[in-house]
């Protein structure tokens, strides 16, 4: 098969990824994650063959600890705008979640840490293992939890996902990382409850609710996190994604994470399991990971850092 132009391939990660509603004549394509697939990976998108790939293995040991802003998420407590689809992309299920009209407020962004702009919210979607031992695509201190969660977001001085995937700061995404426990957790419920509409590939279901984005991190420490510069885990790999992990677990219970493996891919019936990308060989790339001064409270206090230190990604 050949390579797709630039433009196809953004509207097809922008259904993947983001996971719009099936369509644009890009649905069909398809790609595994059994290592003979990952090792192919490259040779239809040469991205995937690059020196700043994800995900990676993070050691706190090793991470340069630094003094940086918090993550300052706005708009994550108000209630997200609707419809929300919920699809089964085949590779994940994903969350398509509508700009917010501008008359009623700004739709969710981001900003802090390393970043030097405003990032906007963009869809979510999940990584999950066959058993509780796997799952998640980041390693962290040689753990690999049952299930990561990604909050795409995209540089807002570019127009749309498919220009930002041309520049290395185009795309930030948080993870969060998962552990399984026996209590139902009400965050990750309101869409765990709907994957039976969805268990078959390609399907989708509009919520009838909306919830907020709080929601789902709900208790989570977010002055604490690791960051780096890396890429998408699915092809085409574009080496634009800025992102930041958050050591401290969400959880789920044993049935909730039972329902993230009912799910079909559509390939001869196999469950929608092990969804996760290889480990990526680090290279020469610095992974930080925020000093927390309790002196420092405002983001105000590091302005003059942010524009008079040197703040360098590589080595």
């Amino acid at each position: 098969m050949l390579p797709l132009s630039f433009p196809v391939f953004s509207v097809l990660l922008f259904v993947l990824l983001i996971g719009g509603p099936p369509g644009n004549g890009v649905h069909g394509h398809r790609f595994g994650y059994s290592k003979p697939d990952q090792r192919r990976w490259s040779k239809a998108h040469q991205s995937c063959a690059g020196k700043h790939q994800s995900p990676i293995a993070i050691s706190s040991h090793r991470a340069d600890s630094i003094y940086m802003p918090a993550i300052e998420l706005v708009g994550y407590n108000n209630l997200l705008p609707g419809p929300i689809t919920v699809h089964n992309n085949g590779h994940s299920v994903s969350l398509a979640i509508p700009k917010t009209d501008p008359t009623k407020g700004k739709h969710p962004y981001i900003f802090g840490g390393k970043l030097q702009n405003e990032y906007e919210l963009e869809g979510l979607h999940f990584h999950w293992g066959d058993k509780n031992s796997r799952g998640a695509e980041h390693v962290l201190n040689d753990v690999r939890y049952p299930l990561e969660m990604h909050i795409i977001h995209r540089n807002r001085k570019y127009k749309s996902v498919a220009e930002a995937l041309g520049y290395s700061d185009g795309l930030t995404v948080l993870g969060f990382f998962y552990q399984v426990t026996e209590k139902d957790e009400p965050g990750i419920n309101t869409l765990v409850r709907s994957f039976g509409h969805i268990i078959d590939y390609d399907q989708t279901i509009q919520l009838n609710h909306t919830f907020t984005l709080q929601s789902l991190i709900e208790g989570i420490d977010l002055t604490r996190f690791y960051t780096y510069k890396g890429s998408l885990t699915t092809p085409p790999c574009s080496e634009a994604v800025t992102w930041v992990l958050f050591p401290d677990l969400l959880e789920l219970s044993v049935n909730q994470m039972k329902r993230f493996r009912t799910l079909d891919t559509g390939v001869h019936g196999s469950p929608m399991v092990d969804n996760y990308r290889a480990l990526q060989p680090i290279g020469n790339r610095r992974i930080f990971v925020r000093k927390i001064n309790p002196r420092f409270t405002s983001l105000d206090v590091f302005e003059d850092a942010l524009h008079h230190s040197k703040w360098d990604w590589v080595y």
